[in-house]
């Protein structure tokens, strides 16, 4: 997992080399995911996973590349469970990477319809409850 990168300076303080932290900060975002991925790995990843349009250049980059790559949008779409948000949402929208998805070939998983699927013995336990 790579977020968002603090900038650092290289300096001199009482005759010792340190590392001292900027105020800026790269935050971790639209296309500035790719970047940071090169800075923090190096290379194109072979798998990405996202949930909003944020998300969108990341899963772009990862699945463009050459060989086998997966893309993975999780669609926060079932209020019961979690916040719901979509394609009109304020926050975390989900518009053009859901129309990306399915052109693209990226798997897309529902929390309304797939979650049991993802994660059956932990909603058979706590609706037993």
């Amino acid at each position: 997992m790579i977020g968002s990168s603090s900038q650092t300076r290289f300096e001199q303080q009482n005759g010792r080399w340190v590392l001292v932290r900027e105020p800026q900060m790269t935050l971790d975002d639209k296309a500035t995911k790719p970047s940071n991925i090169a800075l923090h790995i190096g290379e194109r990843p072979i798998f990405a996973a996202g949930n909003s349009d944020g998300d969108l250049e990341m899963l772009q980059y990862t699945t463009s590349g050459a060989g086998r790559r997966m893309g993975l949008i999780v669609h926060h779409d079932d209020s019961v469970r979690e916040y719901a948000y979509d394609r009109a949402s304020k926050v975390g929208t989900l518009d053009k990477a859901l129309d990306t998805a399915a052109r693209s070939g990226w798997t897309v998983v529902s929390m309304k319809t797939d979650w049991r699927t993802v994660f059956p013995v932990a909603l058979t336990q706590s609706s037993s409850r």
